[in-house]
């Protein structure tokens, strides 16, 4: 999406305002395909995984998850 165009109807406005919008992870998923950075998906699912143990962690569950690390 670029910048507005300045010459544009108010009706054109309102179909894009009421077009579907999709949520991060399809738009992150689309620009994946889009622009071929697969490499991007180990580093992020490891992040993730980083981020959950981390939190968990914290919690209540973290006596019954460091045994398994």
């Amino acid at each position: 999406m670029g910048a507005p165009d300045p010459t544009a109807s108010p009706d054109e406005f309102v179909t894009e305002s009421q077009a579907n919008r999709h949520s991060l992870l399809s738009e992150f998923w689309q620009w994946l395909k889009h622009n071929k950075k697969w490499w991007l998906l180990p580093i992020l699912i490891a992040l993730a995984l980083l981020g959950a143990v981390v939190i968990l962690g914290g919690s209540a569950l973290g006596p019954f998850i460091y045994p398994l690390l």
